[in-house]
């Protein structure tokens, strides 16, 4: 890890770096990015930082425009899919006045006053998290929106609906609907393009887990990487769907992170493992306890679960995120938690059982979310469930050790469930947001903004017409 300006000469110098690539996060959670000479590559940039407009950016106005980009030395990186030598830098955002503070509503200022809010608190001062990233590796992608024409098409050709394909190119190893969990090769088109994604993220210096084919037959994906501390994660977050969409790319490949892209396969999550800790002891465990967990992780879970309606708005922020959560493609639709079961929002693995892997896994979140936020608002709710006891059992959220998918309409009926579109969410955002404020962690002017942006996409989204109601009303 770079830690000095003059380390950071050495390695630009000693690989021949030409130029510097400055990663900059939009409200959404895309990386925009602005890049300068080696040459202008001095001590003097980390004082006075690279001027921009972050307006542009999506975030709100603020009495001062002025601000600065200012990169973080210990992210330096080279970038791998540039033909110019270059490096990459993430970074922090300043408003200029006497003294430069943080942007309150840059990603980064947001997730590093949630992790200060923590160690504030003196419940925890380490939280760790493990996401699982799920996405779509497609040989060809088109679309389309006019007035007199809405489309999308997707192919690729280990897809079940190529079996019947009439030519040489085709082997016969597709992959059937929803049959593609750990499939190996010769069906497993795109392991080595896996593979290779994943040493690039090693390279990073992103740890990888694991990686495997995922139940979607027709190209679904995952790659699990290493727990690190919240901050860390959210930029590993970032890295990881960098090199996954460039990799990608660079095979004559496209890859989404799409929750839901086809309508008959599983969709794309991005799970999210976590467990906290204090003077390197781990809180989450109790032998004890249910599933091993502590009467901490139970109150921290209690909160996330009492806020998942407006959680859903950061971890679920798309209106196609709501199509993935509906039964039958093993994505939650029920609040509760349950061990071992993929049907509850909350599984606790049954394989974790040692004090210092003892966690819980969130599974209604996916990566159209900011990382930033969504990271920072999960740990802000469970936070709040610690400091009001709110323990799951005492509210009907489980343990609900049985498939929720195969329950009787009445007992399904006494069982909450997440928000059914993006518009539900939103309006528990609006009423349950005080949590979110504590420490000064999330201002309420960006949460005003958030809702507001993401109000004018659903409208924009819901006014275009469907191709499934053509289909449905054409002749009335």
């Amino acid at each position: 890890m770079i830690k000095t300006i003059d380390e950071a000469l050495t390695f630009i110098k000693a690989n021949k770096v030409e130029m510097i690539d400055f990663k900059i996060i939009d409200l959404d959670g895309r990386w925009r990015h602005i890049t300068i000479p080696a040459t202008n590559f001095k001590q003097e940039l980390f004082e006075t930082g690279i001027g921009f407009d972050a307006s542009n950016y999506g975030y709100a106005p603020v009495e001062n425009s002025d601000m600065v980009f200012v990169p973080d030395l210990s992210t330096l990186t080279m970038d791998p899919f540039t033909k110019i030598p270059t490096v990459n830098m993430v970074g922090d955002v300043l408003v200029i006045g006497k003294e430069n503070v943080p942007f309150n509503q840059y990603p980064r200022s947001i997730i590093k006053k949630a992790e200060a809010y923590m160690k504030e608190t003196k419940m925890a001062d380490k939280m760790l998290l493990g996401p699982e990233f799920e996405f779509h590796i497609f040989d060809h992608v088109a679309f389309e929106i006019k007035s007199n024409s809405v489309f999308y098409h997707v192919d690729t050709s280990q897809a079940e609906w190529h079996s019947g394909k009439r030519t040489e190119d085709n082997n016969g190893y597709q992959v059937s609907t929803k049959g593609g969990y750990h499939i190996d090769i010769p069906n497993d088109i795109n392991y080595d393009l896996r593979s290779k994604m994943c040493t690039m993220l090693e390279d990073w210096g992103v740890k990888v887990k694991y990686h495997h084919h995922e139940v979607g037959g027709s190209g679904q994906q995952e790659i699990e990487v290493a727990f690190d501390s919240l901050c860390k994660v959210a930029d590993n977050t970032m890295v990881a769907k960098y090199i996954i969409k460039n990799a990608a790319n660079k095979a004559n490949k496209t890859v989404t992170f799409m929750p839901k892209p086809l309508s008959s396969e599983a969709g794309n999550g991005m799970h999210i493992h976590m467990m906290l800790f204090k003077d390197g002891k781990p809180l989450f465990y109790d032998e004890s306890g249910y599933a091993g967990l502590s009467e901490f992780a139970m109150y921290f879970m209690g909160g996330i679960l009492k806020h998942i309606h407006s959680l859903c708005a950061f971890t679920n922020p798309s209106t196609n995120s709501y199509k993935r959560l509906i039964p039958g493609y093993e994505a939650p639709v029920t609040i509760g938690y349950a061990t071992a079961n993929r049907s509850a929002v909350v599984r606790i693995p049954a394989y974790a059982k040692k004090p210092n892997v003892k966690r819980f896994e969130l599974r209604n979140p996916d990566a159209s979310s900011n990382p930033y936020f969504a990271y920072s608002a999960i740990l802000m709710a469970g936070l709040d469930g610690v400091i009001n006891k709110i323990h799951p059992k005492e509210h009907n959220w489980g343990p609900f050790d049985f498939n929720l998918y195969t329950l009787s309409e009445e007992d399904r009926a006494k069982i909450e469930v997440l928000p059914r579109t993006l518009n539900e969410a939103l309006d528990a955002l609006e009423i349950d947001y005080e949590y979110l404020l504590k420490g000064d962690v999330f201002p309420k002017k960006l949460l005003d903004i958030w809702i507001k942006e993401k109000r004018l996409e659903v409208r924009k989204i819901n006014n275009i017409p469907h191709p499934a109601e053509f289909k449905k009303y054409y002749d009335f």
